[in-house]
């Protein structure tokens, strides 16, 4: 039996080691757009939230993940439709000492525990319109098959050894820490009490006989990966910090634990002893999922893009690529990694009471409200603050007031009595701009709004191969404004239908105000997905024509003919998304009339 410290780990392996596992493993380190022009012949992409603990309710923070994942899958789907082309996984973590000690804290079998809180992550992500093609958890017969499998890969490679492990073990955390990340924190008594640095979560000293895998030697074919593709691991601080990590020592690390402390996961094989560590066990999921250790799952792993929270970076960027080139498996296309939610400055905690409950802020700011502000609000650099004020402000003047205010104006029977999409007319305005007519109505910053509006499919785009959602929605946020202007500085309620004069600019002013719209719904879609189709509903597009692929805007501007043109409007289906302070709708109601 060999005695391994945790903190001095390094010089274990058989010299040469590492250049074979960097000459046998496959190296696939190109970069996946999350957007639809990437890469993938086929059309496939694969996106995966983190499987969440069970240990507590779910809160906002995991909502976020669930929903950014959710926009980027959707945008995709937009581009290259068919469920087939597009896999979305998400799931619960029901294994651990956490569960363990919390299903024995509240009374419960860990079955019962896990099947209860599992309960509640399905139950809000159906509520909130989450549209994964696979929830997993880790308790089911297919993961288990998965992980033992993947074991006996890794014990075969030689990988894998017995050793004496020990160390400060962090059971909130599921980790041993080494300890430049350990600090005493003042407690109640007089002695002061070890914490985790990064989590503040309390740690104790361990010493156990365990099954260790040989980190160490990844420590190169990892900084090579990162500096290959700088894009692998984004935003980019994460990907710096990642590379910082690696200057550090890299001990092996212990991938298994006592049975007789932890009961409650998955047997190592032929050794009913010790239980799989609780990371390895989970990061599995993202195999079992696509059918692992069946062929099929390699047609989906390669074109692999994680989506997780800022705090599990380490095992998703470190532990897991490590795993995967010990396995001789190719590494994921990408890892999106987002920040977190604080409230009214704080950390959520339930010791503070500020835990923010997301069934209560869906039901009360609607679900398409709830999934735009934590979309439009969240920043995947830093952490984003809740508040309700903010909530209220950002909805009503962004859906209620500025996109919802634009189509009722466009739509309204005084308007529009016809209720069709009015024709275009280019001698009003005409594809250049300067041209000098009798009957030329179009200014510059008419111009400057087509322009802005024609390019938008293509900035948002860009904005979520970047994963940045918050600057796809600033851009359509940008343009709706930049619209509402157009129809204030033209103000169609003066024009007459009646004047010959008066009637074609009347209509062309309603054709660009209803084509920008259309545009705005069909782009809006990932994020509020049913305010969408009640916009694009009401403008009379129907289902075949709301593809990203096909969009192509204001096509009587560009000499072509407008399918639209002439169409009736939809059905009439009231206020796009209601004002949620009630106090000044009735100033908003007397500057609409």
């Amino acid at each position: 039996m060999l005695r391994i410290s945790a903190l001095r780990l390094l010089g274990c392996t058989r010299s040469g080691r590492v250049s074979l596992l960097q000459e046998s493993a496959p190296r696939y380190y190109g970069s996946c757009p999350l957007g639809a022009r990437g890469e993938v012949r086929d059309g496939r992409a694969y996106f995966t939230t983190p499987i969440f603990y069970v240990n507590a309710a779910p809160h906002i923070g995991h909502l976020y993940s669930a929903l950014l994942t959710d926009a980027l899958c959707r945008h995709r789907r937009l581009w290259v439709p068919g469920a087939a082309a597009t896999r979305f996984s998400t799931g619960t973590d029901e294994h651990g000492l956490k569960i363990q000690q919390a299903a024995a804290a509240a009374g419960l079998a860990p079955a019962e525990l896990c099947d209860r809180v599992s309960a509640q992550f399905q139950q809000l992500f159906r509520q909130a319109g989450i549209a994964s093609s696979d929830f997993i958890r880790t308790t089911e017969a297919r993961h288990q098959l998965a992980v033992q499998h993947f074991w006996e890969v890794l014990k075969a490679r030689g990988l894998l050894y017995k050793g004496l492990y020990e160390g400060w073990y962090c059971a909130s955390d599921e980790c041993f820490l080494p300890e430049a990340k350990i600090t005493q924190q003042e407690g109640p008594s007089v002695d002061a009490c070890p914490v985790s640095l990064e989590s503040g979560h309390p740690v104790s000293w361990t010493k156990e006989e365990n099954y260790i895998f040989r980190l160490s030697q990844f420590r190169e074919p990892l900084r090579q990966w990162l500096q290959d593709d700088p894009q692998v691991i984004t935003p980019e601080p994460f990907h710096r910090t990642v590379l910082q990590w690696l200057e550090e020592e890299l001990p092996d690390l212990s991938v298994s634990r006592r049975s007789s402390h932890l009961h409650w996961g998955i047997p190592v094989p032929g050794d009913d002893s010790q239980t799989i560590y609780v990371w390895l066990d989970a990061l599995v999921n993202y195999l079992t999922v696509i059918g692992y250790p069946d062929a099929e799952f390699k047609s989906w792993w390669p074109v692999t893009c994680h989506i997780i929270g800022k705090d599990i970076l380490k095992f998703h960027a470190i532990y897991w690529p490590a795993l995967l080139l010990g396995a001789g498996m190719s590494l994921p296309r990408r890892i999106c990694v987002h920040s977190h939610w604080t409230v009214c400055g704080q950390k959520m905690s339930k010791s503070l009471g500020n835990v923010v409950d997301p069934r209560t802020c869906l039901e009360r700011y609607t679900v398409d409200g709830f999934r735009y502000f934590l979309l439009r609000q969240g920043v995947p650099n830093w952490d984003c603050d809740y508040y309700d004020e903010k909530v209220v402000k950002l909805l009503d003047s962004e859906l209620a007031d500025a996109l919802g205010g634009l189509l009722n104006r466009c739509t309204a029977q005084r308007i529009n009595p016809s209720g069709t999409y009015p024709a275009f007319c280019t001698d009003c305005f005409p594809s250049k701009s300067g041209l000098v007519g009798p009957s030329v109505r179009a200014q510059a910053e008419d111009y400057a709004l087509v322009s802005a509006v024609a390019s938008l499919p293509k900035q948002v785009a860009d904005h979520y191969d970047n994963f940045q959602i918050y600057k796809a929605l600033e851009a359509v946020s940008s343009c709706v404004r930049q619209t509402n202007g157009f129809v204030q500085r033209h103000a169609p309620w003066k024009l007459n239908w009646e004047s010959p004069v008066d009637a074609p600019w009347l209509g062309t002013v309603l054709h660009v105000a209803l084509e920008c719209l259309r545009v705005f719904g069909t782009l809006l879609q990932p994020v509020t997905p049913t305010l969408a189709d009640k916009l694009l509903s009401r403008l009379g597009v129907s289902a075949t024509e709301r593809g990203l692929a096909e969009l192509r805007f204001l096509p009587r501007f560009y000499g072509h003919p407008c399918p639209f043109e002439g169409r009736r409007l939809g059905p009439e289906t009231g206020l796009l998304f209601p004002r949620l302070d009630q106090s000044r709708a009735w100033l908003v109601k007397a500057h609409r009339t």
